[in-house]
């Protein structure tokens, strides 16, 4: 299933071409909009990244507002894997949309995404044949991990940040995580936020920013 995305985006502070590409993929029941609010604080590293957050394809089942990649409505980790991987090309082929208009190599992509967001960037960006410059995942897990040993084609480094204090996904699937990427052959760091609920706090951002510039910069 092919689809067209389409979400906020913003231009890099600079005002001149873009050299790297940010792409922002949120949670369930968000949208684009969600996201893109991270752009402003990125982009004074980062000043010639173009920065875009694709509004997710279904609307989101759970609530009467806000957009879903895959229904989380079954928890069963066999139908959550059905749903990621039919939503995985659409996604897969908005990379490949945004990197063509903007004529960027891989190597200067990142992908940053939140929840469900993360659960999409941990599974698509380790099957890209070329690798992505880099991947943080906030708040978010990895599914089927030891599929990757065989399905990985890329290996680009990986950031997790993850609060503590999360009632969402619990903060113990950023460790399990980053196992299974580790065993996988991937570089992996991880951050884990005292206090933090299931969201996004200023020492996370930070760190994040550091890891996106280190890898993009290049």
């Amino acid at each position: 299933m092919l689809m067209d995305l389409d979400g906020p985006e913003v231009p890099p502070a600079s005002g001149a071409a873009a050299r790297q590409l940010v792409i922002l993929i949120h949670g369930l029941g968000a949208d684009g909009g969600d996201l893109i609010a991270l752009a402003p604080h990125l982009a004074h590293a980062l000043p010639d990244a173009h920065f875009i957050a694709p509004d997710a394809p279904f609307p989101c089942d759970m609530a009467p507002y806000g957009r879903q990649w895959f229904s989380l409505q079954d928890r069963d980790p066999h139908m959550m894997l059905s749903g990621l991987r039919m939503a995985a090309p659409i996604l897969d082929g908005f990379i490949d949309t945004q990197i063509e208009r903007l004529g960027l190599p891989a190597s200067s992509v990142a992908l940053v995404g939140f929840s469900q967001g993360t659960m999409m960037s941990l599974h698509v960006a380790p099957r890209r044949p070329e690798p992505l410059g880099a991947v943080v995942g906030f708040s978010g897990a990895l599914l089927a991990g030891e599929a990757l040993v065989e399905e990985a084609r890329s290996r680009p480094p990986v950031l997790l940040i993850h609060g503590d204090a999360d009632d969402v996904v619990p903060v113990q699937a950023t460790p399990a995580a980053a196992g299974a990427l580790q065993d996988a052959g991937f570089s992996v760091e991880t951050l884990i936020c005292p206090g933090v609920p299931h969201s996004i706090d200023p020492a996370g951002l930070r760190r994040a920013t550091d890891f996106l510039v280190k890898y993009l910069s290049r």
